[in-house]
């Protein structure tokens, strides 16, 4: 289904395809939750050098128009078995803090540790994270992985550029507060790393969660929108769909926001470009396969480009006048890179239809 916007010739197109496809981004029911039960169409085990096995978390079937989520979650038993262990009891494994990075290893990995130690370090930044339908259990699960891992706490209330500590914001794609999207388990993760992933490298920064709709690239980008209304001065957007002939207009309609920080995940398919990621206006991420040894602040490790990132030449976005390669005529993906490799994945806690931690992989982690 991922190559229906091609074989209909555009995005307006009613097929009976695309009305299929539109019935698999819907809500999940209740019981299906990351890791147990995703199978069937757009739906990919991966399997590592070793043991290890993950399996992407949001189908890559949706129809012309929408966006899937850039996660893929740890199936194999030797990550099913293991939890980490709490702020200054980690006992270094073959990876990390049991088996994934916590935000001590993040931290040292990007050399952003005495930043995020100092004194106002990130407070007054506002970080926006955009995504698809609700997480209802989102301020409960940020609260307690910042608390397993010595974050200091980020409370629930307005974003503001004034702020000296963190706080926390969920509002839906018009700003509202007292009504939310229908809650989705597999977007529902996505939100949960997200929220996690900024707390891991920049814990004085605000967060602002503003949840789309529904996966449509217009209510998602209306989202974006209202984020930077909001005073975000940096988005990260962690999904992505085909490219279509158009999607330049769009681009421009609600990526365009000079002076803030658009991030984009590259994708998860392996080489191939999707959009958002392919706008001129963003900063597309890719991913790396990370190797930290230890969590003391400094970086000690190494990165290698991971097999599964999206990249390549857009189809569409002419090329950025700040990029000069020559391997593309058009829009070149990725920008830069971040720790993506389900091997060597990411912890998270998310409780939505789920069972607390789990390790994660995905552009998803590098974006935010």
């Amino acid at each position: 289904m991922r190559f229906l916007g091609h074989l209909v010739g555009g995005r307006t197109a009613v097929t009976l395809f695309a009305v299929v496809a539109s019935l698999m981004f819907l809500p999940s029911v209740a019981g299906a939750y990351p890791g147990e039960g995703l199978s069937g169409p757009g739906f990919r085990i991966h399997r590592g050098s070793g043991s290890e096995s993950d399996v992407n978390v949001c189908s890559f079937a949706v129809s012309p128009g929408a966006a899937h989520c850039d996660l893929r979650v740890r199936i194999d038993a030797g990550a099913r078995s293991r939890l980490p262990a709490r702020a200054g009891a980690a006992k270094p494994d073959v990876l990390g803090d049991e088996g994934a990075y916590d935000p001590s290893y993040l931290q040292s990995a990007y050399d952003v540790a005495a930043a995020t130690a100092a004194d106002g370090g990130g407070a007054g930044q506002t970080v926006a994270i955009i995504d698809s339908y609700n997480d209802p259990n989102v301020t409960s699960d940020l609260a307690h992985y910042r608390s397993y891992f010595g974050l200091p706490a980020c409370p629930a209330g307005v974003v503001s550029h004034t702020a000296t500590g963190c706080v926390f914001e969920k509002v839906n794609q018009t700003g509202g507060q007292t009504s939310f999207p229908s809650a989705n388990s597999g977007w529902a993760t996505e939100i949960s790393l997200d929220v996690e992933m900024v707390s891991a490298i920049c814990s004085k920064c605000q967060i602002l969660l503003v949840e789309a709709n529904s996966n449509s690239d217009e209510n998602l980008g209306t989202a974006v929108n209202e984020a930077v209304k909001l005073g975000a001065n940096a988005v990260s957007n962690s999904y992505g769909g085909e490219e279509f002939p158009s999607e330049a207009s769009e681009s421009a309609a609600y990526y365009d926001h000079p002076g803030v920080a658009i991030t984009a995940s590259a994708g998860d398919g392996g080489y191939g470009v999707e959009f958002p990621a392919s706008s001129r206006y963003v900063t597309a991420v890719g991913g790396t396969s990370l190797t930290q040894l230890a969590d003391t602040g400094t970086r000690d490790g190494s990165e290698t480009v991971w097999s599964g990132t999206g990249s390549g030449c857009s189809a569409y976005e002419p090329k950025p006048s700040w990029q000069r390669d020559t391997g593309c005529a058009n829009r070149t993906v990725a920008d830069v890179s971040a720790d993506a490799n389900p091997a060597t994945g990411v912890w998270v806690y998310d409780t939505y239809q789920a069972r607390g931690w789990e390790i994660y992989g995905g552009t998803r982690v590098a974006s935010p």
